[in-house]
């Protein structure tokens, strides 16, 4: 059906402006703010080695919780992209994942004024570091160096920010207008931004990730964090219609289908992580350039090899052998068990992106690892939740919640 004659809305859907949520609005943020403001202090607490495992801490639950935050608005603008009519009913908890953005322009603060400490390699090389090493800092001193660095991750997400803001408020406002035009504004941003915002994302990976080992490359590094973002988006999108089953809330009116169709999407992209992780490893072992393998051989050492076998196992092996389970993708509490696997195996590898650089001899542990992750995390909930409240948990006015909310699987 074209969006020049849309069909009517749905009159008969009861439902009442989202209220809830307030234990994770004031409680959850409450915690995770003061969480969040001791992993700062640890910014600039003890002697220099300190620092630095703090800041690589940082990192690690800025790059997480930021990556699902702009994998969230690529899953929206794709959705708008293709004009898919059945995730209408899923799609407000999409919006208010990618709107907690702007939270991550305060976050990202700490993770500038503490550059050096982070990405010592390149912003503050050591007194020892080799001739070669120095010469080919200098060639990439137009692109690293703080200024720049520090202006583009506020860019990253400020410009995903505004995409966000634009999709999120077209929404709320047909809930109110009705206006079937705000449907067409919503696919020609979608569809026009998708290629832009999936640059800026993959750009970020490279500035927040690679260049922590500044003189190590790889052009699918950023498709790597995106996949590993995006099928975490999806499962936090899993969980949430699994346990928002009460009244006004967006699990109400989800079927099963619309939670098959959730959990296919999670397998195709736990697919996608895994390929396009053999792709990046299989052309980096091949070459063998002295450039390149230093990143794997480290993280190939007896102290981080455990570490990279759970990521092999848990990162494809067990949630692509869950998934496989028709019946397991049609049972949301069953799909949100494996997101939460997926979710917390992303972090581990997060945690293999960042920490190596920082301890190349074996995995180690700093108590802002646990603060950063949970206080952030935390934060992002009470963030969302805020941007939920006072808000219809489904697009009651979208022209097409009517085909959405009757979607079945076909036979």
């Amino acid at each position: 059906m074209s969006a020049a004659s849309p069909p009517s809305p749905l009159a008969p859907v009861q439902i009442e402006r989202f209220q809830g949520g307030r234990s994770w609005l004031l409680g959850g943020g409450a915690v995770g703010l003061l969480l969040v403001l001791a992993s700062v202090a640890g910014l600039f607490m003890g002697d220099a080695e300190s620092q630095r495992a703090a800041g690589a801490s940082y990192l690690v639950g800025f790059a997480y919780w930021c990556g699902i935050a702009m994998a969230s608005v690529l899953l929206l603008m794709i959705f708008h992209a293709t004009r898919a009519k059945w995730m209408v009913v899923l799609r407000r908890p999409v919006e208010a994942m990618g709107a907690t953005l702007p939270l991550f322009m305060l976050l990202f603060i700490p993770l500038a004024v503490a550059l050096k400490s982070v990405y010592f390699n390149w912003a503050a090389p050591a007194a020892g570091t080799s001739v070669e090493t120095l010469r080919l800092l200098e060639h990439k001193r137009p692109w690293l160096n703080p200024s720049f660095f520090i202006a583009r991750g506020f860019f990253y997400i400020f410009s995903i920010t505004v995409v966000i803001t634009l999709l999120f408020g077209w929404s709320k406002k047909q809930d109110a207008s009705g206006d079937v035009q705000l449907t067409q504004k919503q696919r020609n941003v979608g569809a026009g931004a998708l290629p832009f915002v999936g640059l800026a994302m993959s750009f970020a990976a490279f500035d927040w990730l690679m260049s922590l080992s500044p003189t190590w490359f790889s052009t699918v590094f950023g498709v790597y964090y995106f996949a590993g973002s995006f099928v975490s988006a999806l499962s936090v999108l899993a969980m949430i219609t699994a346990h928002a089953r009460g009244k006004d809330s967006v699990g109400t009116f989800v079927n099963v289908d619309h939670t098959h169709n959730v959990g296919k999407l999670m397998m195709a992209f736990v697919c996608f992580w895994t390929y396009i992780a053999f792709s990046q490893l299989l052309l980096i072992w091949i070459a063998g350039l002295p450039e390149e393998t230093p990143f794997y051989i480290t993280r190939f050492k007896t102290g981080w090899e455990p570490l990279g076998i759970l990521l092999i196992i848990g990162n494809f092996f067990v949630p692509f052998g869950a998934l496989l389970s028709r019946s397991l993708k049609r049972d949301p509490r069953k799909l949100a068990a494996v997101a939460f696997w997926i979710l917390l195996v992303h972090l581990v590898d997060i945690y293999w992106l960042v920490m190596p650089t920082f301890s190349p001899d074996g995995v180690s542990f700093h108590w802002t690892t646990v603060t950063s992750v949970v206080g952030m995390g935390l934060l992002s909930v009470a963030f969302g939740v805020s941007r939920l409240r006072g808000q219809y948990a489904v697009p009651i006015k979208d022209p097409y919640l009517a085909d959405s909310l009757r979607f079945r699987q076909p036979q």
